[in-house]
């Protein structure tokens, strides 16, 4: 087993999840991520770039390829981490997508629908469920571990976005999911958080990048600027650092202000 703690970010190749992972790196982290596998032949594996930068922290690497809305691929995930590191200590369910097309909430379609739920609500509830099965067995066979979990929601949790219903719905379950891991675990020594990030600069919201610039600047964002991948990074190091463990349940809003009521 490893003598450093041992990180699970979801959805890690590229935008927050990578960002995160690599902070997490540079903590002393040694970093196990997930993402899907290339859709194509002679495609560059979506993981090896963030390997490469990984190791140059001096942290162990373990790439998962795999989607995490297909629950039968949970179980062997966290099986190659008990192979390879022999502990988790900490889970960062970071994978999340949004749909293939805004439409009016009258127009949303059931396919869209089932899709999104299946990856950022579906996907991560169980695999978080997976993941604190393991934290819980490993520690009480006396491993030494200090596990947390921290779920990557969104101000779409709240805040509602007719063009996109089926993924503010999502994040408002997994609001909730985390609520009830953090109630369950708080006798367990497993704290579980969730951060929320407001508009931040990825390619999920590159489509959208011109609508928000011009909000941004009318003072939609009291921070007026856009937030970075690297702004959600450090909230989830303050975390993964134990600073908050009395706290479980906590939200931690990364928005800019963006959700705080104004008159």
């Amino acid at each position: 087993m490893t003598d450093s703690p041992v990180a699970l970010v979801t959805g890690a190749s590229r935008g927050i999840g990578r960002a995160i992972a690599l902070a997490l790196a540079a903590e002393g982290y040694d970093v196990a991520a997930t993402a899907r596998a290339p859709r194509g032949p002679g495609q560059a594996r979506p993981l090896d770039e963030l390997g490469a930068r990984v190791a140059e922290f001096g942290r162990r690497w373990l790439p998962i390829e795999t989607d995490v809305s297909n629950l039968d691929g949970h179980p062997a995930a966290v099986e190659r981490i008990d192979r390879t590191f022999g502990r988790l200590d900490l889970l960062v369910s970071n994978a999340g997508i949004a749909p293939e097309r805004r439409m009016d909430v009258l127009e949303t379609t059931p396919e869209s629908f089932d899709r999104v739920m299946g990856t950022n609500l579906r996907g991560a509830f169980f695999f978080a469920q997976r993941a604190a099965r393991y934290m819980l067995e490993r520690s009480k066979a006396g491993a030494g571990l200090t596990p947390r979990l921290v779920f990557i929601g969104s101000v779409s949790a709240e805040a509602s976005s007719p063009s996109r219903a089926e993924y503010c719905i999502s994040k408002a379950g997994l609001g909730m999911a985390a609520r009830i891991f953090a109630d369950r675990l708080s006798g367990e020594g497993i704290p579980v958080f969730e951060v929320r990030p407001g508009i931040i600069r990825t390619d999920m919201t590159a489509p959208v990048r011109e609508r928000y610039d011009a909000a941004i600047a009318d003072g939609l964002v009291p921070q007026r600027r856009w937030g970075e991948p690297g702004d959600v990074a450090r909230a989830v190091v303050a975390l993964a650092r134990g600073e908050f463990d009395y706290s479980t349940g906590l939200v931690v809003d990364v928005g800019g202000g963006l959700m705080m009521p104004r008159l």
